[in-house]
């Protein structure tokens, strides 16, 4: 069971830190020189959804980490 918990937990980071990389946008070199991105947008159609997903995907790790250390001991 704890082997099972443990592949799903790595299977789950490894699909998380996919979808994390996904969502790196592009900065150019303005934001090494300071410059401030101040214009505010709102997430739309496959931005919402990766974004959607990260966080489902973030609470489903911390939810797998906890039940894997409950039945390990």
């Amino acid at each position: 069971m704890l082997t099972y918990l443990y592949i799903a937990q790595i299977v789950v980071a490894v699909a998380l830190t996919a979808v994390a990389l996904l969502q790196v946008k592009g900065g150019g070199l303005g934001g090494i020189f300071g410059q401030a991105d101040t214009v505010y947008r709102t997430r739309r159609g496959m931005e919402k959804t990766l974004f959607q997903l990260t966080i489902v995907l973030a609470v489903i790790f911390i939810v797998l980490s906890i039940v894997s250390l409950k039945v390990g001991t």
